[in-house]
C-alpha cells in the first residue's frame, strides 16, 4: 500500500478511502485516445534502446542468428554501416559481443589489446563518433567450456574470474567504450570492476551491471548467437534461480 503523504499530511490510502466511487472514476480520464496519451505514465521510442551487435572474425560477413530472426552475426567491416543506420532510427547506443577466433581455459582474447571486441570499439568509434558503445563483460563467449568464469574440475571458481573480469573490463574502456556491462553473475563483479577501472586510470568509466540475471530457458537464442553453450552441467550455481523474486531484489541491493 502506498504510504506516500500529501501537503496536508493526508496519506494516499487515506484520500482513496475517504474518496471512492461514486467520487472518485478513474475511467474519465480513459475517454477518448488524446486523453489517455496525456496521462500515460510510460512511453517509449528509439531513444529507450539499446541494439546488440554480435561481432565475428572474418569480412563481408552479415549473417542472420537462426534463433534471433532480425540480428547478425557482423563482421568489423560490416560494423559502420549498422551503427550508420542505427543512428538514422535515433538508437542511440550498442552493446557488443565478441566471438573470439580461438577459446581457451581463461579466454585470453577476452582482454587482449587486438581482441575481437576491442577492435570493434575502435572501429563503431570511428564510423559514429556519437554513438554510446556498450560491452559485455563475461567469459563465456571466450572459454573453450563455456562458462562465465576460471573453473576448476566441474567447479566455478568466483574470486579468481574477478580479476580477469577486472582486465576485460580495463582493455574495452582502453579501447574507448562509454559503459562496461557486467553479467557474469559472480558475487562482487562490480565491486572488483570498479576498483579495477578506477586503478587503470578510467574513473568517469560507469558500469551497468546484470544484477539478476535468471538460469531462465529465455537465454537460449542468446548461447547461438553468442556461441556459448556450457561443455558440462548448467549456469545454475551463478546464475539465479527464476523462482526467486525476494533473491533478485538482494542481487540488485548488494
Amino acid at each position: 500500500m502506498n504510504k506516500s503523504v500529501n501537503p496536508r499530511g493526508e496519506t494516499l490510502s487515506t484520500i482513496d478511502i475517504a474518496a471512492g466511487f461514486p467520487t472518485v472514476r478513474p475511467r474519465r480520464l480513459r475517454q477518448s485516445e488524446p486523453m489517455r496519451r496525456l496521462v500515460r505514465e510510460t512511453r517509449l521510442s528509439p531513444a529507450d534502446f539499446i541494439y546488440p551487435l554480435f561481432v565475428v572474425h572474418g569480412r563481408g560477413i552479415r549473417r542472420e542468428i537462426v534463433s534471433m530472426p532480425g540480428v547478425f552475426h557482423l563482421s568489423i567491416d560490416r560494423l559502420a554501416a549498422e551503427a550508420e543506420e542505427l543512428a538514422q532510427l535515433g538508437i542511440p547506443g550498442v552493446i557488443l559481443f565478441g566471438l573470439p577466433a580461438e577459446k581457451d581455459p581463461i579466454g585470453r582474447e577476452n582482454f587482449a589489446e587486438d581482441g575481437i571486441v576491442q577492435q570493434a570499439i575502435k572501429a563503431l568509434r570511428a564510423a559514429v563518433s556519437d554513438l554510446v558503445i556498450m560491452t559485455d563483460v563475461c567469459m563465456c563467449e571466450y572459454t573453450d567450456h563455456g562458462h562465465c568464469g576460471v573453473i576448476e574440475g566441474h567447479h566455478i571458481l568466483n574470486d579468481p574470474t574477478l580479476e580477469i573480469l577486472g582486465q576485460v573490463a580495463v582493455s574495452h574502456a582502453a579501447a574507448g567504450a562509454d559503459v562496461v556491462a557486467p553479467s557474469a553473475m559472480m558475487d562482487g563483479q562490480v565491486a572488483a570492476i570498479r576498483q579495477a577501472l578506477d586503478q587503470a586510470g578510467y574513473i568517469d568509466t560507469p558500469i551497468m551491471g546484470y544484477s539478476a540475471k535468471y538460469a531462465s530457458a529465455f537465454y537460449g537464442p542468446f548461447r547461438d548467437a553468442a556461441d556459448s553453450p556450457p561443455q558440462f552441467g548448467d549456469r545454475s550455481t551463478y546464475q539465479m534461480d527464476p523462482a526467486n523474486q525476494r533473491e533478485a531484489m538482494r542481487e540488485i541491493a548488494l
